[in-house]
């Protein structure tokens, strides 16, 4: 059953790597490069002090700061422990993927770029929905930074989804820390 996954999940890489052309390689290149992405976190950290001022938006600024070393670190516990390999640097496989100069190094699954992103959206999503109906559109945040890593080859499929689900899970559940913790702290906007 494992193998039949894989097999899939390397047969559905080759084909969504192979709809790409050299003249979209610079824009997903781009897209991947996580400093691409500062006026939408400029944008959001905006949001958050004029919804919560100074004192909460801090401590919120803190929080997610906490969100980003833990999810980090955590991603990195899980590649170190399945060491799957990445395509773009697997044998017998990267002949079927689009050349790139760009092969990053260390293990594959899952994906630090979609879990991160997913758990910063959710949270973000979950903390700022009541305010602003929009903060939704955030969602293209993670699928399209996700996508450009199968794009260029360097995650697979199976990869870029669980670090979807992994987001999700521990964005939900950083919110629910972040109001026991709001509540117990007493910080209010100010």
């Amino acid at each position: 059953m494992i193998e039949n996954i894989i097999q899939k999940d390397k047969e559905l890489l080759i084909y969504l790597n192979n709809l790409g052309s050299e003249q979209w390689d610079s824009f997903w290149l781009t897209i991947t490069n996580q400093f691409t992405w500062t006026p939408l976190f400029a944008f959001v950290l905006f949001l958050v002090f004029k919804q919560f001022g100074w004192k909460k938006g801090l401590f919120t600024v803190l929080f997610v700061a906490i969100i980003i070393a833990f999810s980090d670190q955590f991603t990195n516990l899980i590649k170190n422990t399945t060491e799957r390999i990445r395509p773009c640097n697997t044998e017998g496989l990267k002949e079927y993927l689009r050349n790139f100069t760009y092969k990053p190094r260390g293990y594959s699954f899952w994906s630090g770029h979609a879990s991160l992103s997913t758990t910063i959206t959710t949270f973000m999503i979950l903390l700022l929905r009541k305010h602003f109906k929009l903060i939704y559109l955030m969602i293209l945040f993670p699928l399209i930074f996700g996508y450009s890593r199968i794009y260029l080859g360097v995650h697979f499929p199976v990869d870029v989804t669980t670090g979807y689900v992994s987001g999700m899970i521990l964005g939900t559940l950083f919110y629910f820390a972040y109001l026991a913790l709001e509540k117990k702290l007493g910080v209010r906007k100010w």
